[in-house]
């Protein structure tokens, strides 16, 4: 290989590895985040909101951004074949317990299927999954959720915050109101998101 041919070589693996640490640097910048909190105020596509550890957050809107609800729903009428997102954490039954449960519209079925950690709570887990039994007793269900490559059992106790998805408006979006935020964070501290989920029943933002 003359000089000229090992310079260009060289040249390439160089512009390879920027390529590689640019893709790598633009995966790390674009770190998904959930955001729960209050509505300060809504400003064209800017959203302000007062997060439950009483810091302030700006979240810009994307210009698609759309609004969905969150209505309260009863863990009693939770039957086999629903699609469920459930976060929960060990108890000493050895049975997990759940801390907030979402019923989602069959629509919405197969979403984030799996079970993964928790952002919510230290040692929880969040499980999206089918319902493939409900056992009822006065403490509550428990159910038994099936998803690729797994199963899992999770009691839902009395006072549990269960609900569904459902339409809601931008017009929902107003001082006060309770959200959650899935967006991303560049890095810097902005957040960005195209989704707005709002409560529709006085209850705080699931997950």
């Amino acid at each position: 290989m003359d000089r000229k041919q090992h310079v260009k070589r060289a040249f390439a693996v160089a512009v390879g590895i920027i390529a590689a640490l640019a893709f790598a640097h633009d995966s790390l910048a674009a770190e998904r985040v959930r955001v729960r909190g209050t509505v300060e105020s809504l400003d064209g596509e800017t959203l302000k909101l007062k997060t439950r550890d009483d810091k302030r957050v700006t979240v810009v809107l994307k210009t698609d951004w759309s609004v969905r609800g969150r209505f309260k729903v009863s863990a009693a009428d939770i039957k086999p074949g629903d699609f469920v997102g459930i976060a929960s954490e060990p108890t000493s039954s050895g049975v997990n317990g759940a801390l907030e449960v979402v019923v989602f519209p069959v629509a919405m079925k197969g979403t984030g299927e799996g079970d993964r950690p928790w952002s919510g709570k230290p040692n929880s887990s969040m499980t999206n999954a089918t319902v493939a039994n409900a056992v009822k007793s006065v403490d509550g269900p428990t159910l038994t959720l099936t998803y690729r490559g797994g199963e899992k059992k999770i009691s839902i106790p009395q006072g549990t915050p269960v609900v569904t998805l459902g339409p809601a408006t931008k017009d929902d979006i107003k001082t006060g109101a309770s959200v959650l935020i899935s967006g991303e964070n560049d890095g810097d501290g902005a957040i960005s998101s195209k989704l707005v989920e709002v409560d529709k029943g006085g209850i705080a933002p699931p997950m």
